[in-house]
């Protein structure tokens, strides 16, 4: 995406105190690369794992007293794994990481390896200044963005067809696609429960639109007020009541523990949409016939307003500060981020590449295509704002969740589950600012 706003940078942010802290086991880097082996470690889908795994087989050819380990896995669980490896100094040396990780696991920006110090190595020249920004805390570089991306709506095209229906361009045609679609008790769209924090996400960007206001704001204010929470609520309820959504006591009894892309109602086409990151959308592709999902509009109000929308880096790399081959670690950072055969092998299975020797060797091989390049295309028509870090924790995913939960279960009407969730969400931001 080559359009970013930005109201501040990451190194601004104040933060949780984690897992940041004293350099004991620190080792500068020599300006030399020797033999070793080192661990990689991301999460993901089919699409990214195989990707990734030949770029590491590609790596390995080139730089065979170098060897890469791989660690990998879904997204589910992965957060508590890295950060009990993070707690007891066992981390991989190379880690793909979440925005929100800057906050959770570097409070004092010494959480991960200053990549400032492996520019012998690591090519930084290949990003804009607000992309690189995007890593710092306290003024350390800790991660390098991979790349930006934002959520985008993806549909089932031969179900579509089979309705003779348009995807939606505005809330009030999403809606009315519910009836539609509820005759064979199909349903236009849904988001997965798995991924913590989905629902709420297309909920705060409607409200968003209508009210002008940021959710979070990136120094961790809240930004909405509980009226403005009751209104998001009230639009999650109005999704499941219209058909257009399955409850969660639905998705659970249809589809288990299972993510969405895994379920049967989804591979099927019973579930005709998903509202899904464009650097993750190929895991979803991957389970339908080629050609089958495609990118439909960015939603705006039947006035035409169509901000809202958010936009945050996909995700990042960065170095473990106890790996004890700094030098070797930001070599294989560089190449992929930078390499332009490494690129052609990783494609857009983690969204367009931030770097520009990586976008322009995809554009130049016309493999810059594909539902994260549609995505991005459409996010870059809109005023777009850049998503707090602090929606992405983890204990902030859990307030979201619970009240979405007791909202579809009927276990709380939307105003009560609203105030519960303001002052939780109030309370927290204001104890891990301090």
């Amino acid at each position: 995406m080559k359009k970013y706003i930005l109201t501040a940078a990451a190194g601004c942010l104040a933060s949780l105190s984690a897992c940041g802290g004293s350099r004991s086991g620190f080792t500068p880097p020599d300006g030399t690369l020797d033999k070793c082996t080192l661990r990689f470690s991301w999460w993901g889908g089919d699409d990214r794992h195989e990707a990734t795994l030949s770029a590491i087989e590609l790596w390995n050819a080139k730089h065979p007293d170098i060897t890469i380990v791989p660690e990998y896995g879904g997204w589910d669980g992965w957060t508590e794994k890295v950060g009990t490896q993070l707690s007891g100094g066992t981390e991989p040396d190379i880690m793909q990481i979440n925005y929100d990780w800057l906050i959770s696991f570097s409070s004092d920006g010494k959480g991960f390896y200053d990549l400032e110090l492996l520019t012998d190595y690591l090519d930084l020249t290949q990003f804009d200044s607000d992309v690189l920004s995007f890593g710092e805390v306290g003024g350390v570089l800790n991660g390098v963005t991979v790349s930006v991306s934002g959520r985008g709506l993806f549909y089932n095209s031969e179900t579509y067809k089979h309705f003779g229906a348009e995807y939606p361009k505005t809330w009030s045609e999403l809606i009315d696609l519910g009836e539609k679609f509820h005759k064979e008790d199909i349903y236009p769209l849904d988001v997965d429960i798995q991924s913590g924090g989905t629902a709420w996400y297309l909920a705060v960007v409607y409200v968003q639109q209508q009210t002008g206001k940021q959710f979070i704001t990136i120094d961790g204010e809240l930004g909405f007020t509980e009226e403005d929470i009751k209104d998001a609520l009230d639009f999650y309820k109005k999704l499941e009541d219209g058909h257009v959504i399955r409850t969660i006591d639905m998705r659970t009894d249809e589809d288990g523990t299972a993510a969405l892309y895994q379920s049967p109602e989804f591979i099927d086409g019973r579930v005709a949409g998903v509202l899904e990151w464009g650097s993750s959308v190929g895991k979803y592709e991957m389970t339908l016939s080629e050609g089958v999902l495609e990118a439909g509009p960015m939603l705006s109000d039947d006035s035409g307003k169509s901000g809202g929308w958010m936009i945050k880096p996909s995700l990042l790399y960065a170095i473990s500060r106890n790996t004890k081959n700094p030098d070797e670690a930001a070599a294989f950072m560089d190449f992929m981020l930078n390499d332009t055969e490494a690129a052609s092998l990783l494609g857009t299975t983690r969204g367009i590449p931030a770097s520009r020797t990586a976008e322009e060797s995809l554009e130049k091989s016309g493999r810059l295509t594909g539902l994260a390049q549609e995505n991005d295309a459409l996010l870059e028509q809109l005023d777009t704002m850049t998503i707090s870090p602090y929606m992405e924790l983890a204990q902030m995913k859990e307030y979201y969740n619970t009240a979405i939960e007791k909202v579809s279960y009927n276990a709380a009407d939307t105003a009560e589950a609203a105030h519960e969730m303001y002052v939780s969400i109030t309370e927290y931001l204001e104890r891990i600012r301090k």
